[in-house]
Formats: structure tokens, C-alpha cells, sequence
């Protein structure tokens, strides 16, 4: 399986309808019942690719769930599917306005939630085929392996799970605590000068093929990813060097 959906959807039948039909999509599929159920599996690092949120749900209702993960840096950019049997304008903007990418009115065949589920993916630019890539890096999230420029580089599982996490959302400045939450958990009871030593392994991984400064110390924030900061400073070297020339 190489994409996760999250699943919460309280009526037992339709739930495992969907269920069965992504995981035929070659989807890996986490159940929730309740608001309630997905609060506390994201609370113990459960984080899915993908979140299909049922509006009607007991307890917490969805748009207040979906409130919810906007608000948690871990979840606040996990691409949203809204299930909803509310079909008006006003419904649809409002969940628009909470943070839904897509809404889906039912009745609706399980091949329409698929293609949407693909479509979402490709518009927010999540990988769906276990690989992320991102210049001469790429990363098989589902076989665990590190391919730089097609050469199978090792690094441990620490900082896998780091460089996974920082390539999923390249170009974003994560703080200590939000690289500790999520690639650590949230249960782990670690100092903050742990995400620096692994920062500084990772690099030491990426320094042979001059690929380290692809992570990036934002200086009294925390790190990020970028692959387009490095290509610019490239070019600024590059033109500094045709200047010096130019006055030779």
C-alpha cells in the first residue's frame, strides 16, 4: 500500500463499502467511527495521506472535526474529502470555508470517491505511488529506501522518518517541537537538541553528493527543505562568477 486514507465515517455499512472499495484501489485504509476515535489515533501519531470526514457524524460533527485538524500543525495540510448528504450552495461554502479540498454529496458509487481521492492528490502534489522526489532525491517511503541519483543510499531509520517528513512538505520552516512531535510523537519525552543532532546526521547522508544544504537552519525558528533555495543559490554562485570574469 502506498497512500493512507483516513476513514471516519460512523455508519458501520457504508463505512466498510468504502473501505473495501479503496483498499481494492491499493489504498491502506485506517477506520474511525467517531470524531472522537480520529482525534485520539492523530494524538498517537497516526497520520494519514488523505482525510474522508462524514459531515453527520455523533459527537463531534465533522465540520468541527475538520476545524480541529486545520488547527493542528501535524494535520493542517492532510488533503480533506467531505462526505455529506447536504447537497445546497451553503453547505458546500461552508464547508469550503473550514478547510474541505473537495466535497462529495451523497449518494455517490465508490469509483467516484476514488477518482476524486487521485485527483485531490494530484492538485496538492502528494505522492501516490510510495515515492517522494524532489530533485536528485528519491525517497520510497513503503520499500524504505533512499535513491540518490539512482544510487541506494543508507541512513537510518531516524532520519528517514525526518527527511520523509520534511520532504512531504518542502519549503516550510518547522519549528523543534513540531519535527520532534511528528517524527518522534507526541508521547516521546525528548529535548529539543535531539532534532539538531539528527538534522546534523541527515546532512552528513546528503554531504557526499553535495545535497546538504537542501535542509536548511532557519535561525531562530527551526528547519526546512527546499530544493528551489539551494537551485537559487546556485545560480547567485554562477553569476557572481561571470561577473569576476566579466572585470578580468
Amino acid at each position: 500500500m502506498s497512500v493512507t486514507v483516513m476513514l471516519i465515517e460512523d455508519e458501520a455499512d457504508i463505512r466498510e463499502m468504502l473501505s473495501l472499495s479503496l483498499m481494492r484501489s491499493g489504498f491502506e485504509v485506517i477506520e474511525a467511527e467517531t470524531a472522537e476515535q480520529c482525534l485520539e489515533r492523530i494524538e498517537q501519531n497516526v497520520l494519514p495521506d488523505v482525510m474522508i470526514i462524514d459531515w453527520m457524524l455523533p459527537g463531534i460533527s465533522g465540520i468541527e472535526l475538520v476545524r480541529r485538524v486545520r488547527r493542528d500543525p501535524l494535520t493542517k495540510e492532510t488533503p480533506i474529502i467531505m462526505l455529506t448528504a447536504r447537497g445546497e450552495e451553503v453547505d458546500k461554502l461552508k464547508s469550503f470555508e473550514v478547510g474541505v479540498d473537495d466535497y462529495v454529496t451523497k449518494p455517490f458509487s465508490p469509483r467516484e470517491l476514488n477518482a476524486r481521492i487521485k485527483a485531490l492528490m494530484r492538485r496538492t502534489g502528494a505522492a501516490s505511488d510510495g515515492k517522494l522526489r524532489a530533485g536528485d532525491i528519491e525517497l520510497d517511503y513503503v520499500a524504505h529506501r533512499l535513491l540518490i541519483r539512482d544510487e541506494l543510499v543508507h541512513i537510518g531509520p531516524t532520519e528517514f522518518k525526518l527527511l520523509e517528513w520534511l520532504m512531504r512538505h518542502p519549503d516550510r520552516v518547522y519549528e523543534r517541537e513540531q519535527l520532534l512531535d511528528r517524527v518522534w510523537g507526541r508521547t516521546a519525552l525528548l529535548d529539543e537538541r535531539t532534532v539538531d543532532v539528527h538534522v546534523l546526521r541527515l546532512r552528513k547522508v546528503l554531504a557526499p553528493y553535495e545535497l546538504d544544504a537542501l535542509v536548511q537552519t532557519v535561525r531562530g525558528v527551526g528547519y526546512r527543505f527546499s530544493v528551489s533555495h539551494k537551485q537559487k543559490k546556485k545560480k547567485k554562485k554562477k553569476k557572481a562568477v561571470v561577473d569576476e570574469i566579466a572585470t578580468v
